[in-house]
């Protein structure tokens, strides 16, 4: 997967479409990713001690790794990723501008 945990991305479809935010959890086994304050769907909460209000909270969920992508600061939007091999390092590109992401 190469999209990790801190990383910014750009979503490419449903209702947060072209909106940016940061990744707080990647999902390797299922294939998704949590982005900050994106994606958010209403939850019904119950009251938890005697004379408490329920109450409703918004709560991000997770968007599958195929409908976001990357986003390049240079380029200022999400692009296609490669990889270069700098001696043993391996970093992440832009494919379009070369820049480091």
């Amino acid at each position: 997967m190469f999209i990790h945990k801190g990383d910014t991305v750009q979503i490419m479809v449903g209702k947060d479409r072209g909106k940016t935010g940061k990744v707080i959890k990647a999902d390797i086994k299922g294939g998704g990713v949590v982005v900050d304050g994106l994606n958010l769907f209403k939850k019904h909460q119950r009251p938890k001690k005697q004379g408490e209000k329920g109450q409703m909270v918004n709560v991000p969920r997770p968007l599958k790794i195929a409908n976001v992508m990357l986003y390049c600061a240079s380029c200022g939007s999400g692009r296609r990723t490669g990889f270069r091999i700098d001696g043993d390092k391996k970093t992440r590109i832009c494919k379009k501008c070369q820049a480091t992401i």
